[in-house]
């Protein structure tokens, strides 16, 4: 047998095993996106404004396909509480996009992406289950951590001099993200009449009911779309289609190649991301404080993560729908 034919050959390696890594990344950069879309569309209108026509154009075709898929009225009881859960949603719109006209993109989306701390911090103190001591470990540190990014200072937002209500705003998204969360999970455990929702009605019929609540805030408040602002609409329509319908449909087809651990370690990437991006096209660097004390609530929400990889009870929550 010649030496040639006893050469180890070089293979290519397999295209299609490469897909679901491209579609988390995409997914990943259009999520992380979302915050800068959110900036421009700011510059033409009011973050009411921009929440409600955001969720307006993203639930419409969701509504569509959800009605064509299941046919048919719910229960009264699940109606309503896809309303209140719609309203949930709208509060966390509407606060975290606003949070960008007064604090850093990095620090705004990463307060936002704090849920699971608030709901486990809620059952500790609220509901007094017993809490394992790593996680009272996650929450100190994540308490250190968000004193730090408080305290810090950084590249001065469009609205200067309201730092500490651009944190308290981006804090109140995640919370409310987080009633969101619970007030689903409370349906889907508790069905109505015994009728069990599908994700696609679930997700469909709660951006609606808070496009709908939006809207009206945005009349009430008379914050007027953008009108001819190619900028401002753009940034919507960005939010919209690319980071809502498109990122968030890539991170569920992920959940198919990838564990929910998996998912929600990557996901930790996005303030980084969105940092990085913010610096890129805002030049708006987060200072050395500020990184540090988010870097303690990344550990923190890792922590969280790891506990529940090993079985640990710990609320259910979602990904960021930022």
């Amino acid at each position: 047998m010649s030496n040639a034919a006893q050469e180890p050959r070089y293979e290519e390696p397999n295209a299609e095993a490469k897909v679901p890594y491209l579609r988390l990344a995409v997914a990943l950069l259009a999520v992380s996106a979302s915050a800068i879309f959110a900036r421009y569309a700011l510059h033409g209108a009011g973050p009411l404004a921009v929440s409600a026509l955001r969720l307006t154009i993203a639930s419409l075709p969701l509504l569509v396909i959800a009605f064509v898929r299941y046919p048919g009225r719910l229960p009264l009881r699940t109606e309503a509480g896809l309303a209140l859960a719609g309203l949930a949603l709208a509060v966390h719109f509407a606060t975290w996009i606003a949070s960008l006209l007064y604090t850093s993109v990095a620090l705004a989306t990463l307060l936002v992406c704090t849920t699971p701390l608030w709901t486990i911090a809620f059952d500790a103190f609220v509901l007094r289950k017993a809490i394992e001591r790593r996680a009272w470990l996650a929450l100190a540190l994540a308490a250190f951590g968000l004193a730090v990014v408080v305290m810090s200072r950084n590249a001065p937002a469009p609205v200067r001099g309201h730092a500490l209500l651009g944190v308290l705003l981006a804090l109140s998204g995640a919370l409310a993200i987080g009633a969101y969360m619970l007030i689903v999970r409370a349906l889907a455990t508790h069905p109505a009449k015994g009728v069990r929702l599908a994700t696609t009605q679930t997700v469909a019929r709660t951006f609606g009911w808070a496009a709908i609540v939006l809207l009206l805030a945005m009349a009430f408040a008379r914050q007027p779309a953008p009108g001819n602002d190619p900028l401002a609409w753009g940034g919507i329509v960005a939010m919209a289609l690319v980071s809502q319908l498109l990122g968030h449909t890539l991170l569920n087809a992920a959940l198919r190649r990838f564990s929910p651990t998996q998912l929600s370690t990557t996901i930790l990437l996005e303030p980084v991301i969105a940092g990085l991006l913010a610096a890129v096209a805002f030049h708006e660097h987060v200072g050395v404080a500020a990184l540090a004390g988010g870097a303690c609530i990344l550990v923190a929400l890792f922590l969280m993560i790891r506990m529940k990889d090993q079985g640990t009870e710990l609320p259910q929550t979602a990904e960021l729908l930022a």
